[in-house]
């Protein structure tokens, strides 16, 4: 997808809201653990964290929300911890899907369908039909996703309509991949947040996350919240975002934020 340098809107913090926000929601072990209580209290944690960032998107005027809940390579954790994300997942769209839709959250999916059981994706493909007319933000969910496996498969398209005789070589282009991508509906984030304090990309976004701001965030998971979202958008809002070019910046400027 293209991207663009004008905000969307302007936050409580003053600057610019960036369109697209993407989240690693890492660190739910870590915040049990250190508290004493299974990893699984970690994880249910951490779903209300999801409430309260959906919840603060919307006021602070963000368009796109995209979650990383459970990676391809998620598979490999323990058998019990992998039944229990499978669950918290059926719990919260049977919970919460009303809610989203009562507050115009648009839910989308990406990631792989193989390995999901059948009623799950039932109940996955219900929200995403439900929640089709809705527009105060778009919830893009990425499950059972892995950045590189989503490359390839695009790729794998492109290079069968080249046999196929649909396609020239000299048409596989960047854009044309991109086209073909899961999240070919969507604009590129323009923010990539990770809590934790972990700084690596996990498999997420590879593509997609080509031209993002950054942010790594102390922060476990089921403690983020709207203040953090906040403080996230405003040091987004200090960045020079240059997409290749001469920087030009969409903010305040840094003398005005008190930073220099």
């Amino acid at each position: 997808m293209t991207h663009s340098n004008a905000p969307t809107s302007i936050a409580v913090t003053g600057g610019p809201v960036p369109r697209h926000v993407a989240i690693i929601m890492d660190g739910n072990g870590r915040w049990a653990e250190a508290r004493g209580l299974p990893r699984f209290a970690g994880h249910t944690a951490g779903v209300e964290a999801v409430r309260r960032t959906v919840r603060a998107a919307i006021e602070i005027g963000i368009q796109y929300l995209t979650i990383y809940s459970f990676s391809t390579e998620n598979w490999t954790r323990p058998e019990p911890e992998v039944k229990f994300l499978m669950g918290l997942m059926r719990r919260f769209i049977r919970s919460d899907l009303a809610e989203l839709h009562k507050n115009g959250v648009r839910i989308r999916l990406v990631g792989e369908r193989d390995r999901v059981d059948g009623d799950l994706l039932a109940l996955m493909d219900e929200a995403v039909e439900l929640t089709d007319g809705n527009t105060a933000l778009t919830l893009v969910i990425a499950f059972n996703y892995g950045g590189r496996g989503e490359i390839a498969k695009a790729a794998r398209v492109l290079a069968a309509a080249v046999i196929d005789g649909q396609l020239a070589l000299n048409d596989i282009t960047a854009d044309a991949l991109s086209a073909n991508l899961d999240t070919a509906a969507y604009p590129d984030p323009d923010l990539l947040i990770r809590t934790s304090g972990e700084q690596r990309l996990s498999n997420f976004l590879l593509w997609q996350l080509a031209y993002a701001e950054f942010l790594f965030l102390d922060v476990l998971w089921p403690d983020f919240d709207k203040t953090q979202l906040e403080r996230a958008v405003a040091a987004y809002g200090m960045r020079e975002r240059r997409f290749g070019g001469l920087a030009t910046i969409e903010g305040p400027s840094r003398e005005a934020a008190g930073l220099t």
